[in-house]
């Protein structure tokens, strides 16, 4: 009997992402999962182990540590790696500003995010990862709507959209030059509805976060930021204590709460199902330009 939170699309998807991943593991020599400690991570990890199974998931997971997480989010990360057996690797942006690679922004509004790049390829590089799978889905953004499954990278780390292989039907090419890489996207045609009702079907476990909360807030344009150490306070911000939920999970700097009382799977799902507005449309680094995500994409982002 199919799972009443699941779709009957869902399956299809799930057999499709396995065989993305395989394809990967097939492939490439040193291959790793991006992993922010978000809903979309999380369930391309279990897809992974799914994939790899009876074996154990051989493979790392791969965090760029920015230091302007929520905490809930770094506890979250060190457990679920612990139960899924699986090794974590750590690199941090204030090891690429120690180092002088990158500069911290400064100013209202400054935020780490964009300096995840240079830590991410510097990790890349320092790994030898030669295919970086990650969980970015093509209804998130208009940039990541036009990105291939297998989506190629330069030595330079860099993505350009026009000189992209094609896919037809399943198949995938892998092949690149020494010091090239690919980012490779298993959930590409899921949904954001689609992860949720897959989370609910499959039991899997999620940070705090993303549901409803009692949590002190600040309001800037239009959008609920936690109110937290890395959060640069603001001559004409007033703080108030509000029942919110994160539709994403990055940075606490960029990423906008919702106000929502949804505090289960299934609430949520109801939620998602009656939205209007897309799920980024709380990430305030994308609102830096029309093309802040192709911007930084195109610079080597993930």
């Amino acid at each position: 009997m199919r799972n009443r939170f699941q779709s009957r699309h869902v399956p299809h998807l799930e057999n499709e992402a396995i065989h993305i991943i395989r394809e990967a593991l097939s492939q490439f020599e040193r291959p790793a999962i991006l992993f922010s400690g978000g809903k979309d991570s999380i369930v391309l990890t279990w897809l992974a182990r799914k994939a790899c199974f009876p074996a154990r998931l051989s493979y790392p997971l791969l965090h760029i540590d920015t230091g302007h997480n929520f905490d809930e989010t770094i506890a979250f990360r060190d457990e679920f790696a612990a139960r899924m057996n699986v090794t974590c690797l750590v690199r941090t942006v204030q090891s690429s500003i120690d180092a002088g690679r990158v500069h911290d922004e400064r100013g209202p509004g400054a935020s780490r995010n964009a300096l995840q790049t240079v830590t991410l390829l510097d990790a890349i590089g320092e790994l030898r990862i030669d295919a970086a799978l990650g969980g970015a889905r093509r209804d998130e953004e208009k940039a990541r709507a036009k990105e291939r499954v297998f989506s190629h990278r330069n030595a330079f780390g860099q993505w350009e959209p026009r000189s992209q292989r094609p896919e037809l039907w399943n198949i995938y090419n892998g092949r690149c030059r020494p010091g090239e890489h690919f980012r490779v996207f298993p959930l590409s045609n899921w949904t954001e509805l689609d992860i949720w009702q897959y989370l609910a079907a499959e039991g899997i476990p999620l940070p705090t976060l993303y549901f409803a909360h009692r949590r002190q807030v600040v309001e800037r344009r239009g959008l609920l930021f936690a109110h937290t150490p890395h959060l640069a306070p603001l001559p004409d911000d007033r703080l108030s204590t509000r029942t919110v939920r994160f539709r994403t999970v990055g940075d606490a700097t960029c990423t906008g709460a919702i106000e929502s009382t949804a505090s289960t799977i299934a609430e949520v799902i109801d939620e998602i199902t009656a939205a209007r507005i897309s799920e980024r449309g709380g990430r305030d680094d994308d609102r830096r330009s029309d093309t802040a995500m192709e911007d930084r994409k195109r610079s080597g982002y993930f």
